[in-house]
């Protein structure tokens, strides 16, 4: 009975011990399925974004791509199993992030899909639209024959998936948190727009998708004051902007924000590669299609 107590406990510590290890053993890591740039061979290029982020044990789809089929061959090429994810997230409504749902929902459709509060993603029309109601008229003048139900659903693409709505700034996992953030002016105003942000052993990694909103007032909404951004990955919507307006987004990153390390994607633009890759050198991490932008975890 002794020998057999000694075995189950030497028995319960190997399984202690290689549980911790397979979970330090785990990848901590931004690759890139979609994107319009980069230079791995397997995968093709095309307009959009979308990456799996893996960090403590949590795998998440952040984006799709513009294109499902597209989006489908890049998983299968780098290796990216699509029906083992914790969660995904989706920034905006823009086809170039959206259209590979229909293959991820083909593959795993009971994933939980963070989407911004945008009737795109379907929930319910608003209902200030019938207040304002004339019961003068006759029924087949009134909406719903006069009789408006409670909710009225608003339609969606994805009438099947898993959605959470995602309204302010939400925690999905212990040091995993979602933000919401929305434009204030320019041809995207009043469109809602989701990032990621994951505390890291040094500062966040803050994953986005269009940065609408501006890059700037999305670092400083991600909801750790006082820990600096360690790393950037995804667009930041300077393609059009002219170099001043470059230079001024990267001064702001630089000096107010203190972001150290940018691996800018998708709508970034090439005149704000160049500008980013002269003032961030050797700490600025290329995030072409197909790439994998290592995260530094604790020792």
């Amino acid at each position: 009975m002794v020998a057999d107590g000694l075995y189950a406990s030497l028995l319960a510590s190997c399984l202690l011990v290689g549980g911790a290890s397979a979970r330090a053993e785990a990848p901590h890591r931004v690759t890139v399925i979609v994107d319009a740039f980069g230079d791995v061979p397997a995968v093709q290029h095309d307009w959009g974004f979308a990456a799996l982020v893996e960090y403590g044990g949590k795998r998440i789809l952040f984006d799709t791509g513009n294109d499902a089929d597209l989006f489908a061959r890049n998983a299968a090429a780098l290796g990216v199993d699509l029906a083992r994810l914790d969660f995904a997230v989706v920034s905006h409504r823009h086809g170039d992030h959206t259209d590979g749902l229909r293959h991820l929902l083909a593959v795993n459709p009971q994933v939980t899909i963070y989407v911004p509060d945008d009737e795109y993603f379907g929930g319910s029309v608003p209902a200030t639209l019938f207040e304002r109601s004339v019961p003068s008229l006759p029924a087949r003048m009134r909406y719903f024959g006069g009789r408006v139900p409670a909710t009225v659903a608003h339609g969606t693409p994805w009438r099947a998936a898993r959605f959470v709505q995602v309204t302010d700034r939400l925690e999905v996992a212990p040091g995993i948190r979602v933000v919401r953030n929305v434009a204030a002016q320019g041809p995207f105003t009043d469109l809602p727009e989701l990032s990621l942000a994951i505390d890291g052993p040094e500062g966040q990694f803050v994953v986005v998708g269009c940065s609408h909103p501006g890059i700037e007032n999305i670092l400083r909404s991600t909801g750790a004051p006082g820990r600096p951004v360690d790393l950037v990955v995804g667009g930041l919507h300077l393609l059009t902007a002219s170099d001043a307006a470059i230079e001024r987004v990267i001064g702001v990153l630089r000096n107010d924000l203190q972001v150290k390390q940018m691996a800018p994607a998708h709508c970034t633009g090439e005149p704000a590669f160049a500008a980013l890759l002269r003032e961030y050198g050797d700490r600025y991490r290329h995030a072409g299609a197909g790439s994998v932008v290592n995260l530094p975890v604790r020792p």
